[in-house]
């Protein structure tokens, strides 16, 4: 009984210790463009022809301050030398990518010590704004498209076969929109960004940046691991995850997307994973939710 008491607080504190990591890792995020889920409803009213719409890559975020690469939550990314030959001076923002339905590969990739490995070979860093181009170059007006200008021109006189910009294409309406993410999500695409030509980079969840989805995915720490029945007997059924929606904390189970290896071997309890979900219930819990991978 005293044991048992001694897992349970061992397993809470972990789980204090996690989440408040995660949300640090959140704050640290918050120097970096962040984009707002697509709603029809915002944009009946707006002028698409002001927006760009470009494919949202299933990649690891790379930010590059002109030195080095980091991720989202500012932890340094190891790449080849090799790889970053005539890399600009200049701040970039952008994913590290294999290929459609390869985050798994790249995440690993990005977490290994050994930068020379050969399989960076098959990576390319795909580049969808130059944050400080608008003070560093002078540019005004200081649209999307001339900020990625300023790049597009410096790779002509600097080649650098893995460095490659994102196309931006200019909405027309409704219809090209919903042709453009339809055409993706049936190419196995995550999905489609949508950005306002002419805002800013802004350092935080922008009114001016979207992207669009076939589902929402979020994060949680996994609090309890539940025993399967029928096929998966002596193994994981579900688990009950904690996560914050709106800001309130919100308990709820997950017990779909894992893999067989994943219901022998169940993520760590304290650990956090990322979770796919449509909406919410009435009572504001996520609706379908479904496991995607671990939290990276």
């Amino acid at each position: 009984m005293l044991l048992k008491k001694h897992f349970n607080l061992t397993a809470r504190l972990f789980s204090l210790v996690f989440l408040f990591t995660f949300f640090l890792n959140s704050l640290f995020a918050k120097d970096i463009l962040l984009f707002k889920t697509y709603d029809e409803k915002i944009f009946q009213d707006k002028n698409l022809s002001h927006y760009l719409m470009s494919e949202k890559l299933d990649g690891v975020r790379g930010i590059w301050d002109g030195k080095s690469m980091q991720t989202r939550a500012r932890n340094p990314i190891k790449l080849p030398v090799f790889f970053t030959k005539n890399f600009p001076n200049f701040e970039l923002d952008g994913e590290l990518w294999i290929q459609r339905n390869s985050f798994e590969q790249i995440s690993s990739l990005v977490r290994q010590d050994d930068s020379n490995l050969e399989h960076w070979k098959s990576v390319t860093y795909n580049v969808f704004d130059v944050p400080n181009a608008c003070e560093e170059f002078k540019l005004n007006p200081c649209t999307l498209e001339a900020r990625l200008e300023i790049l597009k021109n410096y790779l002509s006189k600097y080649p650098n076969d893995f460095i490659k910009i994102i196309p931006q294409i200019r909405i027309k309406n409704q219809e090209h929109l919903k042709q453009f993410y339809q055409d993706l999500v049936a190419q196995n695409a995550e999905g489609v960004i949508i950005r306002k030509n002419d805002a800013l980079y802004e350092r935080k969840r922008s009114d001016n940046a979207y992207k669009l989805k076939p589902f929402e995915d979020a994060e949680c720490v996994v609090k309890k691991h539940y025993e399967g029945k029928g096929k998966f007997l002596g193994k994981m059924g579900s688990l009950l995850c904690e996560g914050y929606i709106d800001g309130k904390r919100i308990e709820f189970k997950i017990g779909s997307g894992f893999k067989d290896e994943e219901r022998i071997n169940p993520p760590a309890i304290g650990s956090i994973i990322t979770y796919k979900y449509n909406g919410f219930t009435i009572n504001k819990k996520p609706k379908f939710a479904t496991y995607l991978r671990m939290y990276k």
